[in-house]
C-alpha cells in the first residue's frame, strides 16, 4: 500500500517534529478521557453495590423484626454521575448553579417616548390624543384612563377589563393595543396610558359631515366588517356592550375597526348576572331598558341594527330623551310587544306595570318597511331581525354574515375602492352634536314604574290626530 504523500509545505525537520508533537498530545488526551470514564464507571458500580448491600441489610432487619421493609432510597445515576464529574474536575473550585431563563419583569415604558400632537376626543372612560413615537415617527392614539374617585386611587375595573380584552384580541376589525405606558410620576395612578393604533376617522363624524348618505354597496362593506368583528368578540366570549358609530373607527383604506372597550367584559355560558345599565341610551336593547340582568350577545346585535339604520339615514335611529322615551320610540318603530312576538316580555322587572295598547283597530306592528322605502326586501328582513324585540329572534353575528342581503346586487364595495375623507383627528378637537354618553360606573338604572303606552299609534293615526303622542305615568 502506498505511503501517505508528504505535503510540499512541510518537508523540513521542524514541521515534522511539530506534527509528531501534535499527534502525541492528541493521543494523550484520548487516554486521559478514557481513564476518566473508567474511573467514573468504577465509582458508579461501587455506589450501586453499597446501596444494594444497605438495602439487603435493611430488608433482613425488617424481616427479622416482622415489621415493614425499610423504605427504598431512590438513586438517580444521572445525578450522581454529574456530581462525581463535577467533584473530580480539578479546575472547578465553586459549585455550578442551575439558571432558568425567564421573561423580563421590568417597569413599562415611559409616555415620554411619545410626543403629543393634538387632542382627539374625550370619551366616557378616557381622554384620547394623537401622538407620535419619538424613535420611529409612527403616529398612534394615546388614551389616558379616567379615574373614578370611588376606586380610592386604584385603577378602575373598566380600565383593567379594557387592557385585558385588547391585549387578548387579534382581529383585523378590532383596534390593536400596542402597549401600556406610564408617566414619570408613577405614584399617580391616573398617569396610565394605552397606546393604540391610530385611525383617521370615526364613523359618527363622517356621517355628520357627509352631504349624501353612503351608497348601498358602501353600507354593506361597513356592515360586513362590523359583523365580522362582533362575531370574533362573541366567539371569544366577549360582550362589547357599547357599540355605536362613535366607537367605530375607519381608516383611509376603507377598513373599519371596533374601539373603546371600556364597557366590555368576558362572559360565560350561561351568562352570569350582569348590570343592566350598559350601552349608550340610543343603542340600548329593550330588554335592558326593562331591567333584565341576564343577557348575551343579542344586546350587541340590537346595537348593530341601530347602526345599520344610522348608516342609511345619517342620524341616530332611536333618539330617546330618557329610558321611557327610548322605549316609546322603540315600540313605535318595531311594534308593541305581544305574547306572540315576545313571549317572556311580561317576566322582565320593569314590564309588569306597563300599559300597552291593544291590537284591535290599531297597527301595532313594525314600521321599518315604511321608514326605509328604498331598502331591498332582504335589507328590510335583516334590519327587522336585528331590531326584533325578542332577543332570542335576533340573528347572531355569524348568521348576519351569511344573510342574503350581502349576496344581492349591489355587492359590497371593495375596501380599496372605498371613498376617503379629510381627517379631523389630525386637526382640531372633534365637535359633535349633543349625544348621550355610555352609562357611568355606579349609576343607577331608572325605575320605569308603571307607564302608559296606550298613546302609541301608527303613522297614519298620528297624522290624523295632528302628530305626536304623550306618555303618562300611572
Amino acid at each position: 500500500m502506498a505511503s501517505k504523500a508528504k505535503s510540499r509545505w512541510a518537508d523540513d525537520e521542524a514541521d515534522a517534529a511539530l506534527e509528531a508533537q501534535l499527534k502525541k498530545e492528541k493521543e494523550e488526551k484520548k487516554r486521559l478521557k478514557a481513564e476518566k470514564a473508567r474511573r467514573l464507571e468504577e465509582e458508579k458500580k461501587a455506589r450501586e453495590a453499597t446501596a444494594a448491600a444497605a438495602q439487603a441489610q435493611a430488608q433482613a432487619e425488617g424481616d427479622g423484626a416482622n415489621g415493614p421493609p425499610a423504605k427504598r432510597r431512590r438513586i438517580s445515576p444521572e445525578r450522581e454521575t454529574a456530581q462525581a464529574a463535577a467533584a473530580s474536575d480539578e479546575n472547578t473550585n465553586a459549585p455550578k448553579l442551575l439558571r432558568f431563563g425567564g421573561g423580563a419583569f421590568g417597569r413599562p415604558r415611559s409616555v415620554e417616548n411619545y410626543d403629543k400632537l393634538n387632542d382627539i376626543e374625550e370619551g366616557a372612560y378616557g381622554w384620547v390624543s394623537r401622538a407620535k413615537e419619538v424613535a420611529t415617527g409612527e403616529v398612534v392614539a394615546l388614551k389616558r384612563l379616567k379615574i373614578d374617585p370611588k376606586d380610592r386611587g386604584g385603577l378602575p375595573v373598566t380600565g383593567l377589563r379594557e387592557i385585558q380584552i385588547l391585549k387578548d384580541c387579534d382581529h383585523r376589525n378590532v383596534v390593536k393595543l400596542r402597549e401600556v405606558v406610564v408617566g414619570d410620576d408613577t405614584s399617580r395612578i391616573e398617569n396610565i396610558f394605552l397606546v393604540l393604533e391610530f385611525l383617521e376617522h370615526d364613523l359618527k363624524s363622517i356621517l355628520e359631515d357627509m352631504p349624501e348618505p353612503f351608497l348601498a354597496s358602501e353600507v354593506k362593506t361597513l356592515l360586513r366588517q362590523l359583523a365580522s368583528g362582533v362575531a370574533y368578540l362573541h366567539d371569544n366570549w366577549i360582550l362589547h356592550r357599547d357599540l355605536k358609530t362613535s366607537n367605530l373607527l375607519l381608516n383611509n383604506r376603507g377598513q373599519l375597526k371596533i374601539a373603546d372597550f371600556g364597557m366590555a367584559r368576558y362572559v360565560g355560558d350561561p351568562p352570569p348576572k350582569l348590570t343592566q345599565l350598559v350601552v349608550t341610551l340610543w343603542y340600548r336593547a329593550p330588554e335592558l331598558l326593562l331591567g333584565t340582568s341576564r343577557y348575551d350577545g343579542a344586546i350587541d346585535m340590537w346595537s348593530v341594527g341601530c347602526i345599520f339604520g344610522e348608516l342609511l339615514t345619517r342620524e341616530p335611529l332611536l333618539q330617546g330623551r330618557n329610558e321611557v322615551d327610548e322605549l316609546t320610540k322603540i315600540f313605535e318603530l318595531c311594534g308593541v310587544p305581544t305574547e306572540e312576538s315576545w313571549p317572556s316580555f311580561r317576566r322582565l322587572p320593569n314590564a309588569r306595570g306597563l300599559r300597552l295598547p291593544s291590537s284591535g283597530g290599531r297597527a301595532t306592528g313594525s314600521t321599518i318597511r315604511a321608514k326605509f322605502p328604498l331598502l331591498t326586501a332582504a335589507g328590510v328582513g335583516l334590519l327587522n331581525g336585528l331590531l326584533a324585540l325578542d332577543p332570542e329572534k335576533r340573528p347572531t353575528a355569524k348568521e348576519m354574515l351569511a344573510h342574503e342581503y350581502f349576496r344581492q346586487d349591489p355587492k359590497p364595495k371593495q375596501e380599496a375602492m372605498f371613498p376617503t375623507f379629510p381627517s379631523k383627528a389630525g386637526q382640531e378637537r372633534r365637535r359633535r352634536r349633543e349625544t348621550p354618553n355610555a352609562p357611568a360606573r355606579g349609576q343607577q338604572a331608572a325605575d320605569l314604574g308603571a307607564v302608559d303606552f296606550t298613546g302609541i299609534f301608527s303613522g297614519r293615526e298620528r297624522e290624523e290626530r295632528g302628530g305626536g303622542f304623550s306618555l303618562r305615568m300611572v
